[in-house]
């Protein structure tokens, strides 16, 4: 198994990995407004919900041990 909890304990790096994750999930976010057919449309909600999924990454791997 990988060992995530450098990245998610480390403060600066995760806030700053967080924060690029936020502006990813703001361009799906404005991408799917602009989504002109349901496959780009269920494409992008993947996508919103892999960044949601993301963000909760700190909780997984210190809950997980």
């Amino acid at each position: 198994m990988i060992n995530l909890k450098p990245l998610v304990n480390d403060k600066p790096l995760w806030d700053a990995f967080k924060e690029e994750l936020d502006k990813r999930l703001v361009e799906t976010h404005r991408a799917m407004e602009q989504a002109d057919d349901s496959h780009t449309l269920y494409r992008l909600q993947g996508q919103a919900n892999a960044l949601r999924k993301l963000k909760q990454l700190r909780e997984y791997v210190n809950d997980g041990t």
